[in-house]
C-alpha cells in the first residue's frame, strides 16, 4: 500500500492510525533517508496516545521509551551503530521481549540481530510531499493496512 502524505499533519495523522490499529505487542522499521518524516510520524503516534512533551529522534540516545495509557511504546534510531552485535550490548532481547509498540529507524543496520517486524513503513520525500509505501510482514502488521 502506497499513500501520498501533503505535510507534516499528514505523516502525524499516519502515525496516529499506527497507534490505532497495532497490536500492544507489534515491530514497525521506520525506513527512509535524514528527514523523510520518520520521527514526526513516531509523534503522530505518541500524540494520539495523549503525549504532549517533546519527542526527539534517539540518534544519540538510540532508544527512547514512553509509557502511555498503560501502553509501553519504544522508539530506536540505529543510525549511528557501526555492528549490529552493538545492539546485544543494550540488551535488545529484553526490550524485544517487552509488550510493546516498538519503532525502529535505520533498522537495516541491525541486520542478523533484529527480529521480522510486523510493518515495514517506508517514507520517501518527492517535492513538498512524502510516500508512504506499508509492508505488512504478519498478521499485525495487516491490521494497518485493512479497511476499517
Amino acid at each position: 500500500m502506497i499513500l501520498e502524505l501533503d505535510d507534516v499533519a499528514a505523516t502525524e495523522s499516519l502515525g496516529a492510525t499506527l497507534w490505532q490499529r497495532l497490536p500492544e505487542k507489534s515491530l514497525v522499521f521506520l525506513n527512509g533517508e535524514l528527514g523523510a518524516g520518520k520521527t514526526t510520524l513516531v509523534r503522530g503516534v505518541l500524540r494520539a496516545a495523549g503525549y504532549q512533551g517533546a519527542v526527539k529522534s534517539p540518534t544519540f540516545t538510540l532508544v527512547e521509551e514512553y509509557e502511555i495509557a498503560e501502553r509501553k511504546i519504544l522508539h530506536f534510531d540505529l543510525y549511528r551503530i557501526s555492528d549490529p552485535e552493538e545492539l546485544e550490548w543494550i540488551g535488545i532481547d529484553d526490550y524485544m521481549a517487552q509488550k510493546s509498540l516498538c519503532f525502529i529507524e535505520w533498522a537495516q543496520l541491525g541486520e542478523g540481530v533484529l527480529p521480522c517486524p510486523d510493518l515495514i513503513l517506508t517514507l520517501t520525500l518527492q517535492g513538498q510531499k512524502r510516500l508512504a509505501q506499508l509492508l505488512p510482514v504478519s498478521q499485525n502488521g495487516q491490521k494497518v493496512i485493512q479497511p476499517q
